[in-house]
């Protein structure tokens, strides 16, 4: 079925296209027909950040970039939804075309550019969602925003979605807003993580609960970039760490008409830089520090691939457009099989 739903919409632009399934989606979720067309998932709790999930494999960032289709998206079965990326003030994004399919590679590049609505929306979004599940929150700054300020919009985002989030998402990962990915290393990185640690006690103290935070990096960096990143976010006391977000490198998908294109590249192609810097990570964590893995993730061996290097998590996105919702299912049976080994 829902072979036949992909085929019609990869026949549109694909950001025509993304708009129209998740509209498609809150139409069947509010007629009551996603629980008659989507397989139920069997739960597989894991408590990860001090938080309890109902299964291991959740929605990664971007897909809902303003909480507007939470409920929907969660009534697919994931075990946890991440919106976002949302920055201080709207945003349009970077020029259309910027979204691109390479089917044969099961593969998307993406220079969206953190096009989004804002706080205030998605704020506002998720006041009004019914959505009961688990809720991640990606935040990140305004491409107007000096680097040298970045660490103001970070805050701000940690502050104005604290009381609504279940645990948040600091993106400093993403290719498409210039210079964001520097804030990964060296002293910036070190500068960044104090930063957001205040403000994560400032709120604590304020409002009386703990939210987690978790950093989502690059799978661009060699092997002593992991060992310093994982030590950073360990001494800064972060609570989780993402990996990966997109990849810049074109090697995977070259030769394809597409691979110029500048942006970030997920899917298939990405699945090995991932894993190797969730191994990395985890080689320098260990259990210290829970890695949720997301690239490449297109079907169950591969999510099972994350968990057996160390993730606790896993997250999809560009597998879940290629697959649908039954690619939820196939991770969640695929990482239970681990366990009766």
């Amino acid at each position: 079925m829902y072979g036949l739903a992909r085929n019609l919409l990869f026949r549109l632009p694909p950001e025509q296209a993304h708009g129209v399934s998740l509209r498609g989606l809150d139409l069947a979720h509010r007629l009551g027909l996603l629980k008659l067309a989507v397989d139920q998932v069997a739960p597989l709790p894991v408590e990860v950040m001090g938080l309890k999930f109902p299964n291991p494999v959740g929605l990664a960032a971007g897909l809902d970039k303003d909480a507007d289709h939470v409920d929907a998206l969660g009534a697919l079965g994931f075990g946890f939804v991440e919106v976002g990326t949302v920055t201080p003030l709207p945003q349009p994004g970077n020029p259309q075309p910027r979204l691109f399919r390479l089917p044969e590679h099961q593969a998307i590049i993406n220079r969206m550019g953190f096009n989004n609505q804002g706080l205030d929306h998605l704020l506002g979004q998720v006041d009004r969602m019914r959505y009961q599940g688990v809720l991640g929150i990606n935040v990140g700054k305004n491409k107007a925003t000096p680097d040298d300020e970045a660490e103001l919009d970070y805050r701000k985002g940690i502050a104005a979605v604290y009381s609504r989030a279940n645990y948040i998402t600091v993106n400093v990962s993403s290719p498409n807003t210039p210079g964001l990915r520097d804030l990964q290393f060296g002293d910036a990185l070190k500068r960044l993580l104090a930063a957001i640690k205040d403000e994560q006690t400032l709120q604590q103290q304020e409002q009386g609960r703990y939210v987690p935070i978790a950093v989502k990096i690059a799978p661009d960096m060699d092997d002593d970039g992991v060992r310093f990143v994982a030590q950073a976010l360990r001494e800064a006391g972060m609570d989780g760490v993402i990996a990966t977000n997109t990849t810049i490198e074109r090697q995977a998908v070259a030769g394809h008409a597409l691979a110029a294109e500048t942006g970030g590249l997920s899917g298939a192609p990405v699945r090995a830089a991932s894993l190797r810097v969730i191994e990395g990570l985890y080689a320098e964590l260990g259990e210290s520090l829970p890695i949720i893995g997301v690239g490449g993730i297109t079907d169950g061996a591969v999510a099972a691939e994350k968990i057996r290097a160390g993730a606790k998590l896993v997250q999809i996105y560009t597998g879940f457009i290629y697959r649908g919702p039954a690619l939820i299912g196939e991770c969640v049976e695929a990482i239970r099989a681990l366990g009766s080994r």
